[in-house]
This record gives C-alpha cells, sequence and structure tokens, in this order.
C-alpha cells in the first residue's frame, strides 16, 4: 500500500440527489440506495464504492462524517512503510533491505529495524544499537565489534563470521536458529543472553577476554563450565 503524502483530494457522495438530505433518506427506505464516493486529484476522477449504505431509522448521519471515514480510510499505512522519516527507527528505512557494505560505525541507531535486511561486511563498529532488530537478518561478515547492543534481537539471524569483539550483548535475544559460527567473540558480553544449548557449547569453546565497558569476561557471562 502506497502513502499518501501532499496529496489533494476533492470529494463528493453521488446517487443522492440534491433536493434529497440523508436524513429523509433514512427515513424513505425506498429511497436508500448504493453510494458512491467520488474523489478527483489532479484532474483523474477515482470511484470507490462504500458498499450498501443503510441508514437506520432516527439516526443523523452527516455528509460530511461520511467523507471523514472516506479521508481516514486513504490514509493507513503499511506497518512495514512506517519506519521511514525519523522517529526511533532513524531517518532511513532499513527493514528488509540490501544493505550489504554499508558504513553504519559510530552512529546511534537506537531501536533501528533491520528485520530481514542483508547486512553482509556492514560496518556497525562502535555503533549504539540498543533495542535494534536484527530478526532474520543476514550479517554474515559484519563488523558489530565495540557495538552497544543491549537488547537487541538477533532471533533466526546469521551472525556467521562476525567480529563481536567486545560488544555489549547484554539482553539480547538470540532464538531460533541464530547462528554465530565463525565469529570473534573476544571480550563480548552475553549476559542473560539465551542461547540454544549447542550455541553455547560452541561459543565456551572459543570464549576469551574481558568486556572492555562492563568488565566481565566472556566465558563467566556465557556461563561456560
Amino acid at each position: 500500500m502506497a502513502i499518501l503524502s501532499n496529496v489533494s483530494f476533492s470529494c463528493s457522495i453521488s446517487n443522492i440527489s440534491t433536493k434529497q438530505s440523508l436524513s429523509s433518506l433514512s427515513n424513505s427506505p425506498s429511497s436508500r440506495s448504493h453510494c458512491l464516493i467520488r474523489c478527483s486529484q489532479e484532474g483523474k476522477e477515482v470511484v470507490s464504492p462504500l458498499g450498501s449504505v443503510v441508514l437506520s431509522l432516527g439516526e443523523e448521519v452527516s455528509k460530511r462524517s461520511l467523507l471523514a471515514i472516506v479521508s481516514a480510510s486513504l490514509f493507513f499505512v503499511d506497518p512495514a512503510l512506517a519506519f521511514k522519516g525519523g522517529g526511533p527507527y532513524g531517518q532511513g528505512v532499513t527493514r528488509g533491505q540490501d544493505l550489504s557494505g554499508k558504513d553504519f560505525s559510530g552512529q546511534t541507531l537506537i531501536r533501528q529495524d533491520f528485520k530481514t535486511s542483508i547486512l553482509r561486511q556492514a560496518n556497525f563498529k562502535g555503533a549504539k544499537l540498543l533495542g535494534a532488530s536484527f530478526f532474520d537478518a543476514d550479517l554474515t561478515g559484519a563488523d558489530l565489534s565495540e557495538t552497544d547492543l543491549r537488547g537487541a534481537d538477533f532471533s533466526l539471524a546469521n551472525v556467521t563470521k562476525v567480529n563481536l569483539t567486545n560488544a555489549n550483548l547484554e539482553g539480547a535475544t538470540a532464538t531460533g536458529n541464530t547462528s554465530f559460527k565463525g565469529s570473534n567473540i573476544t571480550g563480548a558480553d552475553f549476559t542473560d543472553v539465551p542461547l540454544r544449548d549447542d550455541q553455547r557449547v560452541y561459543l565456551c569453546k572459543i570464549a576469551d577476554g574481558v568486556n572492555a565497558t562492563t568488565g566481565n569476561a566472556t566465558r563467566d557471562t556465557l556461563l561456560c563450565n
């Protein structure tokens, strides 16, 4: 569904006689009809059926009210497109995009939405990514070193061969088939990160170092034996 912006519409209700009020329609069953909304934009006319408009007896419905309902329906926006234009999601759409090799280093991207995006070899070094979503994203070979990833979502994400040196992933989510295979986790903090048993075993085999920010040893945050 496209976003409508900076567009001027001129709308009218047809199939209603100019001499016949909406209230008279409600009191005259034989006069009820199917109404159409006709909207013109830059000389082009669009006709949208509202369906059978049946007005209950005794109910006063103004033409303005009907037009308000139609106008509101024109501006329902696909949630997937709602991330564009600022707010907590940043200035650009980053969901479902191919952002391979993009440089996000040092940026503040709190709660940024990278769901299902391709982020191969992307550079996030030193970025603030608190609460960011990498759900089902492909981060193969990305640089997430020294990043603040507290509360980030890595569910179903491909985090293979990623540089997580000194990254703080405290409270991040890594459920489903999330894979950290081949990643550098030296000094990474995995405090309270729910990991599959096989992933925990794998990461404990390569865990080393102490996080420069939290002071926590990587092995301790992974609850390695």
